[in-house]
């Protein structure tokens, strides 16, 4: 079955328009379970509740505040929040075009697939010139009265958008505050045997969200009648710092 369409827009650069089709290229795989009341099992109601009166505020008497310190508030009203939401568009702005692989992974957020949205050669032919030259487009955008930054770039035979956190979002490496460790020649040379031993190509389906198949293995049965019984995980004990070398050298002996 086809994927449906969640918005439609049109990738611009130069002179030129590429009508696009945005579709989901990830979805969450997750049990969601839901909030009972333990005495009847009837599904819980979140409400507003006032701090100070102790008793729930209905929608029409909520407004919005931000903190400029403890218990003080900027009130902002729908229609001033309204005044500076960005511009309706369709265009996917490209403003520039980069290398593939340019881009620090933890900028990226989420991913969308863009498929053609009228039968015509501009489409393939931005497809083709980007694979072609190893490229992807840094671009802008609104969506659903958010601006987003991004990237356009292709795989195989679709063009990809790609949502990038904005550069004051990004924790920077440097303030992790690293200890700087010289690294023996032995130390080294066994770090990259063991990286070389496990090599290889990447499969994603043979990787399974186990917490997730347990829970619904959890719920199958509960939902059978099954009586379950709990085991516990056994819990390994932590290599110590001065025996990790001679670990690792023990687990390359077993691979070779």
């Amino acid at each position: 079955m086809a994927v449906r369409a969640i918005w439609k827009g049109y990738v611009h650069f130069g002179s030129f328009d590429v009508p696009v089709k945005l579709h989901t290229a990830v979805r969450e795989q997750r049990v969601q379970f839901h909030l009972l009341h333990g005495r009847d099992h009837v599904r819980l109601r979140q409400q507003m509740v006032c701090i100070h009166e102790k008793v729930p505020v209905p929608s029409e008497e909520q407004i919005r505040g931000f903190e400029l310190e403890e218990g003080k508030f900027i009130i902002v009203d729908d229609e001033e929040l309204d005044r500076i939401e960005p511009e309706d568009s369709r265009a996917i702005e490209v403003h520039e075009f980069v290398k593939t692989g340019q881009i620090d992974p933890v900028y990226l957020e989420r991913l969308y697939y863009l498929g053609p949205d009228v039968v015509s050669p501009g489409y393939d032919a931005l497809l083709e010139a980007l694979l072609e030259e190893g490229l992807e487009g840094i671009c802008t955008w609104t969506m659903r009265k958010r601006s987003y930054v991004g990237t356009l770039g292709a795989r195989g035979r679709v063009l990809r958008l790609g949502t990038l956190r904005y550069s004051d979002e990004v924790v920077p490496a440097g303030s992790l505050d690293l200890p700087d460790i010289e690294l023996s020649d032995r130390e080294l040379k066994a770090g990259i045997d063991l990286v070389n031993q496990l090599s290889g190509q990447f499969q994603p389906e043979n990787f399974e969200n186990e917490h997730q198949k347990k829970l619904q293995e959890l719920i199958d049965k509960k939902a059978s009648g099954e009586k379950i019984s709990i085991l516990r995980p056994k819990r390994r004990k932590a290599t110590a710092p001065d025996k990790l070398l001679e670990t690792l050298e023990a687990s390359l002996k077993k691979v070779v």
